[in-house]
C-alpha cells in the first residue's frame, strides 16, 4: 500500500505539478487511512464499507464536516489513480457520500470600515509603511493570503499597477491594483523598488510568512476599533463583495480570484442581493406593480 502511495504523489508533484502544501495534506490523510486499515489489509480488498467505517471513525473523533470532506475527496483522488492504472476494479470510495457541509456565510467589511482598515490611521511603528500596504493590496486584489506571502518584488509592476501571481495549482495570473493601493507599495518598497528577493521582509530581512500576514492584518483592525474578527481572506471576501454589489460581472471576479469552477465564486452572491434586485427592478418588465 505504501509503494501505491508513493507512486500517487509522485503522479502529483510531477504531472500535476501540485504544491508542497497540497503534497503534505494528501500524505497525511491518506497515511491516516492506511494507519485505520492497518498493514495487513490490500487495497484490492478496501471496498465501500471499509471508507464509510473510515469516515464514521473520523466523526467519532470529532473532525468537523469539512475536514472529513477533504479525507475522503483525497481517497477518491487515490483510488482514481489506481483505477486509471489497474491496480484497482473501480472507484470505491466514489460509492460513499460525504458529509453535509454547512453553508457559511460569507464575512466581509462594509466599505467605511475597508477604508479605515486600509488607510491605517491607527498603525504605527517602524514597519508601518509595509503594514498599510499588505493591507491595501490585499484589498485592492483579493489575493489568497499565501499568494501573498510568496510575492517578490519583481512580480509588481507599479507603472501598471498589476501583480503577477501563482495561485493554486501552480496556475499564473495577472491581477490589477488600484492607484493607492500602488502608492502604498511605492512608499512601503523605497529604493527596495529595483532590488530582487522577497516583497514583504520580516525584521531580520527574511521573508514574511502568511502567519506572520494574519498578525499584522488582526492587530490593525483592532487598531482600527472593528469589532468583527478580520483575517487576510475577510479581505480577500470584502473585495469580491463590493465588486459585485458595484456591477461587476461574475466571471470577471472569477478571474480576479483565481477560482477554477464559477460556483466557487458564486458564494459571493448572496451578499450581492441589494445589488441583484436593484439590476431585476430596473430591468425587468414586471417587476414592479403599476396603479
Amino acid at each position: 500500500m505504501s509503494d501505491r502511495l508513493a507512486a500517487f504523489l509522485r503522479h502529483l508533484s510531477l504531472e500535476k505539478d501540485a504544491s508542497p502544501h497540497t503534497l503534505r495534506g494528501y500524505r497525511t490523510d491518506l497515511v491516516e487511512f492506511q494507519g485505520f486499515v492497518g498493514p495487513a489489509r490490500r487495497l484490492e480488498d478496501v471496498d465501500a464499507r471499509t471508507v464509510r467505517a473510515f469516515l464514521a471513525h473520523l466523526h467519532g473523533r470529532g473532525l468537523d464536516p469539512a475536514s472529513v470532506a477533504r479525507k475522503l475527496a483525497a481517497l477518491r483522488s487515490w483510488f482514481r489513480f489506481l483505477v486509471r492504472r489497474g491496480v484497482l476494479a473501480r472507484n470505491v470510495a466514489r460509492e460513499v457520500r460525504g458529509p453535509r457541509l454547512p453553508r457559511k456565510l460569507v464575512s466581509f467589511l462594509p466599505i467605511d470600515e475597508a477604508t479605515t482598515l486600509v488607510e491605517g490611521r491607527a498603525v504605527g511603528g517602524a514597519q508601518r509603511a509595509r503594514d498599510i500596504a499588505i493591507l491595501e493590496l490585499l484589498y485592492a486584489s483579493g489575493l489568497r493570503v499565501a499568494e501573498l506571502a510568496a510575492l517578490d518584488v519583481a512580480d509588481v509592476d507599479l507603472t501598471e499597477r498589476t501583480v503577477r501571481v501563482l495561485g493554486k495549482g501552480r496556475k499564473e495570473r495577472i491581477v490589477p491594483f488600484g492607484a493607492k493601493a500602488a502608492r502604498a507599495l511605492d512608499a512601503a518598497l523605497g529604493p527596495r523598488a529595483r532590488a530582487r528577493g522577497p516583497l514583504w521582509r520580516n525584521r531580520r530581512g527574511g521573508r514574511l510568512t502568511a502567519r506572520a500576514i494574519h498578525a499584522i492584518v488582526r492587530r490593525c483592525a483592532r487598531a482600527a476599533g472593528i469589532a468583527q474578527p478580520v483575517s487576510p481572506h475577510t479581505l480577500r471576501h470584502t473585495f469580491a463583495t463590493h465588486l459585485l454589489d458595484a456591477g461587476a460581472d461574475l466571471r470577471v471576479i472569477q478571474e480576479f480570484l483565481g477560482h477554477s469552477r464559477l460556483s466557487t465564486t458564486q458564494r459571493y452572491t448572496h451578499v450581492g442581493a441589494d445589488q441583484l434586485m436593484r439590476v431585476y427592478d430596473a430591468a425587468h418588465p414586471r417587476a414592479r406593480a403599476r396603479a
